[in-house]
């Protein structure tokens, strides 16, 4: 239990310390697989484009979880994305196949050997964790179920 704690004070300190250094004016790099760009923050804001792993772009501004970032390459791609997508240090794409997950669970200081040691110790049942993370619900879906129950849609 002690090392879950840890874990996550470990985890918040570091995103705290990610999340500062994106400033308005700043550069930043695309830290995951793929960054889309959205016209506002809203969850079910239209696309406005993608930029890839490694890409840099200039942050327009910083509002709350999100950036509004332009693209160096074209500076006629620009538009909102999770800061979580960003770094303030430069991101070299390996092109070694890796899942956007498995390089942000490797930001956080996870990888196989680590989940070997949590399944061992624990009792988790992660067949379940597994099969929960599978299941995919299209925004179409989603948005027709946060509608009919009259549900905040987060815009």
């Amino acid at each position: 239990m002690k090392k879950i704690v840890f874990l996550t004070v470990f985890i918040l300190l570091f995103s705290c310390t990610l999340f500062a250094q994106i400033r308005s004016g700043g550069t930043v790099w695309i830290s995951s697989r793929t960054a889309t760009l959205k016209t506002s923050t809203g969850f079910f804001a239209s696309e406005s484009g993608t930029l890839q792993m490694g890409d840099q772009a200039t942050v327009l501004q910083v509002s709350g979880n999100y950036a509004q970032v332009r693209s160096t390459a074209n500076s006629s791609l620009s538009g909102w994305t999770a800061v979580s997508n960003l770094s303030a240090r430069q991101i070299v794409s390996t092109g070694s196949g890796a899942s956007a997950s498995e390089v942000a669970l490797a930001g956080k200081g996870f990888n196989q050997e680590v989940e070997n040691a949590y399944k061992a110790e624990g009792s988790l049942n992660y067949a379940d964790v597994d099969r929960t993370e599978a299941i995919s619900v299209s925004r179409d879906d989603l948005f027709a179920f946060i509608t009919e129950g009259r549900l905040n849609t987060g815009e």
